[in-house]
């Protein structure tokens, strides 16, 4: 079978390296030279930093689908990072977190002390919710399975689905601080806590069970690796290559456009934002998607060290419920919004000149290009000085070059809308209500990445490629025992 993948990001490249494995003969076209998607990185005058992800989740999915598409681990370099991150809040009170059960608990009794047993009851409910709610929904795509079945429902009320995230960390914690510090990690993924249904809750309680890793050289690196070994198997990348259209013939596509020549191939693989991409396929009924929230990014060369020890941490801003309200439902830039600072060159020193140093901000905004770039640009200046009194005093003396990203740039690289992560997390954009990898009336059209099921984030993306590598090795066999019968 002749495959075009058409997108070159983490899903697309994954997949290529599964069917291949399956014996097809696949072309990965990419419009832009870079490969990646949001996994690259942003290089500058012998300066590298991460320009998406940064945060590594989840690190034996990624291993384990590494290893079954013949990949040696020891290729990657993962670093545990514990702790995890401080927050810091605009009271001046700072909240470690830890991976680490024990120390987590020490550091709960130093200042919530009458919360640590409903901490040691979150971990112990979320440790079962987690192992149902993987196998009932990240390792199933529901094509062909049927969601409604009685085990699915009675999952989904077991894992309390019908609450959001903050409603549900609500029953567990009466702090404030430490409802915002175990319900902020839907940020993680372009979501609002009050917005983002309960299943989403267990991205807070991975943190705890599966820690979280720095890729040595950065998180991009796991790019480099997956096409170098593309290169070795022979799989073919057309970069600067831009597909402008599907053509097809009733149930069936037969070609596709790319920088204005037809190519004939029997099975098309779309890899990029759903709702943008989907506009190659002509197709009669288009459902309407929710886009997840923006990020204002700001991108640093510094001279020097930055005076921190943490190669993560979050920076709250106004109470985190009116923060989330300016984002998703204002869609205005908060006047003191949360921000997170990454400083992989406190552990990293291939990423910068000797004695520099990378870092990266992110600030969750909306996605919303009806905002003028000036003012988010006016937001990353006051966020700069906000770093200034509560991250490192000197930091505008040491910043060599800077470079701010918006949602206009994020929807010019054809972001949905703008939005950084894909669709929004919303129950109505989840689990069988999100795009399945085989979103069209077409026999022959898949898709994967971030705003198809199971959903975004890079291990989950990847968990997306292989089930769709299975799927399609499922209805090969099907269409070679029909055609034996």
């Amino acid at each position: 079978m002749e495959t075009a993948i058409i997108g070159g990001g983490i899903g697309g490249l994954v997949t290529a390296l599964y069917l291949q494995q399956q014996g097809d003969i696949v072309t990965v076209y990419e419009r832009k030279e870079k490969l990646g998607g949001r996994l690259s990185f942003l290089q500058k005058d012998g300066y590298k930093v991460d320009e998406g992800p940064t945060i590594v989740l989840l690190p034996d999915m990624i291993k384990d689908i590494l290893k079954e598409i013949n990949i040696p681990l020891e290729k990657i370099n993962l670093v545990k990072i514990d702790p995890m991150y401080p927050i810091h809040y605009r009271d001046g009170t700072t909240l470690m977190k830890w991976s680490n059960v024990k120390k987590q608990i020490e550091e709960l009794e130093r200042f919530f002390p009458n919360e640590v047993e409903q901490f040691k009851v979150y971990l112990q409910n979320m440790e079962e919710r987690f192992s149902k709610g993987k196998s009932a929904f990240l390792e199933k795509s529901f094509v062909e399975d049927s969601f409604w079945t009685k085990e699915n429902v009675k999952t989904l009320i077991q894992l309390k689905a019908y609450q959001t995230v903050r409603a549900q960390v609500n029953a567990y914690f009466t702090s404030e601080k430490l409802r915002d510090a175990f319900s902020l990690q839907t940020l993680y993924i372009g979501g609002a806590p009050q917005q983002t249904p309960a299943i989403y809750s267990l991205v807070p309680y991975s943190e705890h069970a599966h820690g979280i890793w720095y890729l040595n050289g950065g998180y991009a690196t796991l790019v480099e690796i997956l096409v170098s070994e593309m290169k070795k198997r022979n799989i073919k990348i057309e970069r600067n290559s831009e597909v402008t259209e599907i053509n097809a013939h009733e149930k069936n596509a037969y070609s596709l456009v790319v920088n204005g020549v037809e190519k004939k191939y029997g099975r098309f693989i779309l890899n990029g934002d759903l709702p943008v991409a989907r506009k190659l396929v002509k197709e009669k009924k288009q459902r309407k998607y929710v886009s997840s929230s923006g990020a204002l990014l700001i991108y640093l060369g510094v001279k020097g060290k930055l005076t921190t020890g943490h190669v993560h941490q979050f920076f709250m801003g106004d109470a985190l419920k009116n923060v989330m309200d300016n984002i998703f439902i204002q869609k205005q830039i908060p006047t003191n919004p949360a921000y997170y600072v990454f400083y992989p060159s406190l552990i990293d020193e291939t990423l910068a000149p000797e004695g520099h140093g990378v870092a990266y901000v992110l600030v969750p905004v909306p996605a919303n290009v009806n905002i003028n770039r000036e003012d988010y640009e006016v937001c990353a200046q006051h966020i700069l000085k906000d770093m200034e009194k509560r991250l490192d005093e000197n930091i505008m003396n040491k910043i060599v070059w800077k470079e701010i990203r918006t949602p206009h740039d994020a929807k010019q690289d054809r972001l949905f809308e703008g939005g950084a992560f894909g669709l929004a997390p919303t129950l109505f954009q989840s689990g069988v209500f999100r795009p399945q990898l085989k979103p069209f009336s077409y026999d022959n059209i898949y898709a994967v990445g971030a705003s198809v099921h199971p959903g975004g984030g890079v291990p989950i993306v990847m968990q997306g490629a292989k089930l769709l590598a299975e799927y399609l090795s499922r209805e090969k066999r099907e269409v070679l025992k029909n055609e034996h019968k």
